[in-house]
């Protein structure tokens, strides 16, 4: 099954309008590879395509010396390199190449956004388009499949998540061990090569204990003493993750009320499928106690995706008091709050009296039965 990636206009747009190196970041799986191949078998023109992990590549794109560079791109209209992130000083190298040859077309992948980001954002200042692809969104998958069968097959996308493989696949036992294998063999991958983390356990361990708290707000002071480590460790490790598009955080939203949360942040998945896998537990909704959590958790990912191929920028977070009144999500645009809260039941809410007070009426209910006016239209 062929996938329409929502972003892969965007990144057409820069390689030949915009004529900037277009730079796609991505967790492993994701679809980084095809996409990239889907793009460039509809461009005419030379295509030299480059796999980063072939030494031959690594020596000439690090060496800083053009004239050894253009021994291997000369002659050709556009470059594809494939996960760049393994050649040293690439984003020097890259400078020196859009230099000399303005006209090259250039696209580069990630599956992680370490030494990538940091390499690039310095000498290539004003030169890039960046581009994040997320597993599948339900928008996405709406181009092939209309509301009704997405919302027969929710269950499904919460349990086992939307890594395109998956959805390809339809054997439940296939599913599990795919998942398996790529929280083993992926997962960590960059995080461990990165980092000085010789043992992937503690990585392992603590996703674990955030599995369990995804919808709860996370002391990394418990994390510390639960795992054995220091509050320093724990929050790089956290940052690693998120740098690997493993998780993400949520912080509380606050306007220096006494009585507002703003020093726990929230941190959930982007893919489900990864979170189940880490505690084991692929049983169906009926049977589990997490729905609530895992409804949550799977909306605001959607949201978040569908923010992102859409390119609208807005700043997300959640509210909480002490006292005890909450809103699972708040996005801000141009000052502008809008308040949304997350129920898999058909129950509707009213916002809290307190946000209203202060931050007015802007307020949804998202359900199972109104999801898609919120991530898919």
């Amino acid at each position: 099954m062929k996938f329409n990636r929502t972003i892969a206009n965007s990144i057409k747009k820069s390689l030949f309008n915009d004529r900037k190196i277009a730079i796609l970041y991505g967790a492993r799986q994701t679809g980084k590879t095809t996409l990239s191949n889907s793009i460039l078998n509809n461009i005419e023109g030379n295509i030299l395509r480059i796999n980063a992990d072939e030494k031959k590549y690594i020596d000439v794109l690090s060496s800083r010396d053009f004239s050894k560079i253009k021994l291997l791109i000369g002659g050709y209209d556009i470059l594809f390199i494939d996960e760049a992130q393994r050649i040293p000083d690439i984003g020097i190298n890259l400078k020196i190449i859009h230099e000399n040859m303005p006209e090259l077309k250039v696209l580069a992948t990630g599956s992680s956004s370490f030494d990538l980001a940091k390499s690039i954002n310095e000498p290539l200042t004003g030169r890039t388009s960046t581009f994040k692809l997320y597993p599948i969104s339900l928008q996405e998958l709406k181009a092939t499949s209309n509301v009704f069968e997405i919302q027969s097959r929710l269950e499904e996308y919460m349990v086992y998540g939307l890594y395109p493989a998956l959805l390809q696949n339809d054997n439940l036992n296939q599913k599990e061990k795919y998942l398996t294998e790529l929280s083993n063999a992926y997962l960590y991958k960059d995080v461990l090569e990165i980092s000085n983390i010789r043992n992937s356990s503690k990585i392992n361990n603590l996703l674990k204990l955030l599995s369990f708290q995804i919808g709860s707000l996370v002391s990394v002071n418990e994390l510390a003493k639960n795992l054995g480590m220091s509050q320093e460790t724990v929050n790089s490790y956290i940052d690693l993750l998120e740098k690997a598009f493993i998780v993400f955080r949520l912080s509380g939203f606050n306007k220096n009320l006494r009585k507002e949360i703003s020093k726990l942040d929230k941190i959930y998945f982007w893919d489900l499928g990864v979170r189940n896998c880490l505690i084991n537990n692929f049983a169906p909704l009926n049977l589990r106690t997490d729905t609530g959590s895992l409804w949550e958790n799977f909306i605001i990912a959607e949201r978040l995706k569908y923010l992102s191929n859409s390119e609208r920028m807005v700043n997300s977070y959640f509210w909480r008091t002490y006292t005890g009144a909450e809103i699972d999500y708040i996005e801000e645009k141009n000052g502008i709050l809008t308040a949304y809260e997350i129920k898999y039941s058909k129950m509707s809410k009213k916002a809290p009296q307190t946000w209203v007070e202060n931050y007015g009426n802007r307020f949804h209910c998202i359900t199972k039965d109104n999801f898609w006016e919120y991530v898919m239209e």
